[in-house]
């Protein structure tokens, strides 16, 4: 944990005492916190993401079968700061349509890793129902612990049923984590951590077994371990997508699956407020 991040941990702990919040659920709190990085438009550091236009893919890879939505550079992140076992070079591509998605899935052509120095081109994905979206530059970044959402926290913290005193607790923890957050631009994208939704949880979803779907060896994704769920991206739709208000897209996969490379894996959810 770098010092400004164990900086706004000490100041979430003497926020949540001065507000008589119990200790236990604190320290709760920041346990299952979980290291991103968030990358916003502006500033004048390297080139760390490219959002929209048309994406670089090598030679022979099949088009994805919706709109590209970023490439990420990973050789431009510090080791560990996405809490992933993501490769340290190469980029990371993601692709979603627009359309909203009640229950997400598992979408092959969702994620695309590129491995540095592989032979790429820009390619027009021609879909005829949308123009690329807007081309754009992200060379602002900055990796932090990224907090559950309160009612996700509240049902892994009490269980399937918590009480309402339980979610309170839960909201009022998220209120001091926000109050001791500090001013942050308003980011395009991030990588690793929890996920900021304005619906449900991409990641407990992907947990259930209706979402995960078969494992390798017989039964389900969901019986296999359903802890290894984790965010991989998210978007920020913004003006991109006018036709959803405050859209998201979450790209959710198991931790085993980012290790072996096998973004095809990847379930994707699109939601708006």
């Amino acid at each position: 944990m770098t010092d400004a991040s164990m900086d706004r941990v000490n100041r979430f702990r003497a926020e949540a005492a001065s507000r008589g919040l119990p200790s236990k659920e604190v320290e709760e709190w920041i346990r299952v916190a979980r290291p991103a990085v968030y990358m916003a438009e502006g500033g004048d550091g390297p080139l760390v993401a490219r959002v929209g236009g048309d994406p670089m893919l090598p030679h022979g890879v099949p088009r994805p079968s919706v709109p590209f939505v970023a490439s990420v550079d990973l050789a431009a992140f510090p080791p560990g700061v996405t809490g992933l076992p993501l490769p340290t070079d190469g980029h990371l591509l993601l692709f979603s349509g627009a359309d909203v998605q009640g229950v997400g899935g598992q979408v092959s052509d969702a994620v695309l890793y590129v491995p540095a120095g592989a032979p790429a081109t820009p390619t027009s994905l021609e879909h005829s129902w949308r123009e690329p979206y807007r081309p754009r530059e992200l060379r602002t970044v900055w990796h932090q612990p990224s907090a559950q959402m309160p009612e996700s926290f509240a049902l892994d913290t009490w269980g399937d049923f918590p009480e309402e005193e339980q979610f309170e607790l839960a909201d009022e923890l998220s209120d001091a984590w926000a109050h001791v957050g500090g001013y942050r631009p308003s980011w395009v994208l991030q990588i690793g951590g929890h996920p900021v939704s304005p619906q449900n949880d991409p990641v407990h979803d992907a947990r259930t077994p209706e979402e995960a779907g078969p494992c390798e060896h017989g039964g389900t994704a969901h019986e296999e371990g359903a802890g290894d769920w984790v965010l991989l991206a998210t978007w920020r739709c913004g003006d991109d997508v006018t036709e959803l208000d405050s859209g998201v897209a979450h790209w959710v996969i198991r931790r085993r699956d980012v290790a072996a490379r096998r973004f095809d894996r990847v379930h994707r959810y699109v939601e708006m407020a």
